[in-house]
């Protein structure tokens, strides 16, 4: 079931078109990727999401009905320009949070009670926000998100800031909320983060959406046909054995084996690249190299950049 449709958006500030006829679907109780470069318009689209400023034409949907204001209520937003009161107490600060998402104050207090514990942080509630280091006060903010249970999450680069260990803290968090039955717009830089996270993706550039699809998918669709055999034995004469037939590169050690990469060309198969080699080799490992989402993000955005579409 698609939780949030996206239909032909568009939005223009002055002289400089954010959002350009922008159109995506996200699944229900799904983790979903919102990425691109700096300036491609991703924050102007959480905007409108989140009912801050309205679009110039087209429309969101929530569950197949136009989103209303009162729908904000059902959403939970970290931006990523976080923003606390400097000088309030932080529990304080959280509970008066909590309450503007519509809470009663003795069930914001039990819940922040039991994220305080969660984060092993209940020492902070009588601190400063001054007092906190940017990470700490990025916890503050994780937890005023969460707190009243919205079936929407929106998270603008929520890793920021974090150490290792903290930064993993909340990817558990953040895929147990998806466990819970949240659907999730994850927006991030990190690919590393969109492909271990994300079930699928957007990524939009100069404005317009360029790409969109299950991860999976797409990196399926951008991978070269490459594959990397590992193995022991005479790598010249596996060198000359192939280089007639196929595109030899990479030749490399790998683990006190030698490794070598080899793109099939069209009409060939696995079978007939292994049946080849066998005599001459042992092999030791054999993969598809299939490309990570760093590697499509570049491409697909150079392409656009030089040509102004990408290719399937």
């Amino acid at each position: 079931m698609d939780f949030l449709k996206i239909r032909n958006v568009e939005k223009r500030f002055v002289n400089h078109l954010a959002l350009d006829d922008v159109s995506m679907t996200v699944p229900q109780n799904s983790i979903y990727g919102l990425l691109g470069p700096n300036g491609a318009g991703k924050t102007t689209l959480i905007r409108i999401i989140n009912r801050i400023t309205a679009p110039d034409k087209g429309h969101v949907y929530l569950k197949d009905r136009k989103i209303q204001m009162q729908d904000v209520f059902r959403i939970g937003y970290l931006p990523e320009e976080r923003g606390l009161y400097k000088k309030m107490k932080v529990g304080e600060q959280a509970l008066y949070l909590a309450q503007l998402k519509g809470m009663h104050r003795k069930e914001a207090v039990q819940k922040l009670k039991y994220w305080f514990e969660k984060f092993e942080i209940q020492g902070w509630w009588d601190k400063k926000v001054e007092e906190l280091s940017k990470g700490m006060q990025q916890k503050i903010q994780f937890v005023t998100t969460v707190i009243h249970n919205p079936e929407l999450l929106i998270f603008d680069e929520p890793f920021s800031g974090f150490d290792p260990i903290n930064a993993n803290l909340l990817k558990n968090e953040v895929l147990r909320l998806k466990e819970q039955g949240s659907t999730i717009i994850f927006s991030t830089h990190n690919m590393g983060s969109v492909e271990e996270l994300c079930d699928h993706i957007t990524l939009i550039n100069k404005s317009r959406n360029i790409l969109e699809g299950p991860i999976d998918e797409i990196r399926s669709r951008y991978k070269s046909n490459t594959y990397e055999i590992e193995y022991k034995g005479d790598g010249h004469k596996l060198e000359s054995t192939l280089s007639d037939k196929y595109e030899v590169s990479g030749w490399r050690n790998s683990n006190g084996n030698k490794a070598v990469r080899i793109k099939l060309l069209q009409h060939t198969s696995e079978n007939e690249l292994l049946s080849l080699i066998l005599p001459h080799v042992e092999v030791i490992g054999f993969r598809e190299l299939i490309p990570s989402m760093n590697d499509v993000f570049i491409k697909v955005v150079n392409e656009v950049s030089h040509e102004g579409t990408p290719h399937s």
